[in-house]
């Protein structure tokens, strides 16, 4: 055997003998106690099960980020935590991988919605109106006592945003769960949203990242706000938070794929895996939002159950987001927003 064939030899029994060199997984999600129940339910026995380590980042939803680095090919983020406007959105713009839905099960296992083509939701969640009731005399029970500064006095937290947060302006100047989107696809409808927001823009603290609102609300800085309502959840143990569910909007957050990452087969086995009952279940026993997938409800407590956006009773009024609304209006109404914010 020549040399050089010895060497092959010896180099290909080597790379048989060695264990293929595991891949980092940067999975970048809106951080907080989302995050830590992530690391619980997904990275953590992801890590283990496939020696793949994933390296969790954070950001606050800003699709300028994901868009530059597709722009300019240098995608350093294999997967992101998106909301469903901004995941239709960036599919459409081709900001995202299309995924095959077959990678993740029987599709009739999911609420409906969770599979889309760029993406795939992993839990339901809700914005809704939360308060600290040490701070308040009487409970409110809706947006339009938000916006009742007079009954209950002291700053409101909403997150700086148009949407959501335009959508409450319409339910505080009674408009029905049913017609919030009828109305705010109207010109009209828009001028109202605005109107009443301008109503109470005095007493408004911004908030931009989820875990500012429960900050706010048990340091006294605002005596209610717009929060998500895992967040609330995670720290009602330590404190006398509490949520209002009439009139919240709910969505899901979905794992999606930044077009031109590096690890593109790796982020779809991490996105099947975090889908998986067991998973499913773990990340809800660690945040109080509902599963993805219906098979991990039979496997939660009744008294987890009580927590989630889903349950019947909870979810009876609220609105679900209009992905198709926001995906059509938001690049305008955002536009709209921050110049009426600066002012």
């Amino acid at each position: 055997m020549t040399k050089s064939l010895k060497l092959a030899a010896l180099a290909l029994g080597v790379s048989c003998a060695m264990p293929a060199l595991a891949v980092d997984l940067t999975a970048v999600s809106f951080g907080g106690a989302n995050k830590a129940a992530q690391v619980k339910a997904f990275y953590e026995p992801f890590e283990k099960e496939t020696g793949n380590k994933v390296l969790g980042g954070e950001y606050n939803g800003e699709m300028a980020k994901v868009k530059a680095m597709v722009d300019t090919r240098s995608v350093s983020w294999d997967l992101v935590e998106v909301e469903s406007p901004e995941l239709a959105r960036g599919c459409d713009e081709g900001l995202f991988e299309e995924l095959d839905p077959a990678l993740f099960g029987d599709e009739s296992d999911f609420i409906d919605g969770a599979i889309q083509p760029c993406g795939v939701g992993f839990f339901v969640w809700s914005t809704v109106l939360a308060y600290n009731a040490d701070k308040l005399s009487a409970a409110p029970t809706s947006w339009a006592d938000f916006w009742d500064v007079a009954k209950f006095p002291g700053k409101r937290g909403l997150r700086k945003g148009a949407k959501y947060t335009l959508e409450f302006a319409l339910m505080a100047d009674g408009v029905p769960v049913k017609d919030v989107y009828k109305v705010l696809a109207t010109k009209e409808g828009q001028d109202r949203a605005f109107k009443k927001l301008d109503e109470l823009k005095p007493n408004i603290q911004w908030w931009e990242a989820g875990a500012q609102p429960p900050q706010y609300l048990a340091s006294g800085d605002v005596v209610m706000s717009s929060a998500y309502n895992g967040r609330i959840a995670a720290v009602q143990g330590e404190s006398n938070l509490q949520v209002v569910w009439n009139g919240g909007i709910y969505d899901f957050d979905s794992w999606a794929i930044p077009r031109g990452a590096k690890n593109v087969e790796l982020a779809k086995q991490f996105i099947a895996f975090s889908v998986k009952p067991e998973a499913q279940k773990t990340y809800s026993e660690n945040i109080a939002y509902g599963p993805a997938n219906k098979q991990a409800i039979e496997l939660l407590a009744p008294e987890r159950l009580n927590l989630m956006p889903t349950t019947p009773e909870n979810i009876a009024n609220q609105v679900a987001i209009d992905v198709t609304f926001w995906a059509d209006y938001g690049e305008q109404l955002e536009q709209r927003f921050n110049a009426w914010a600066a002012r």
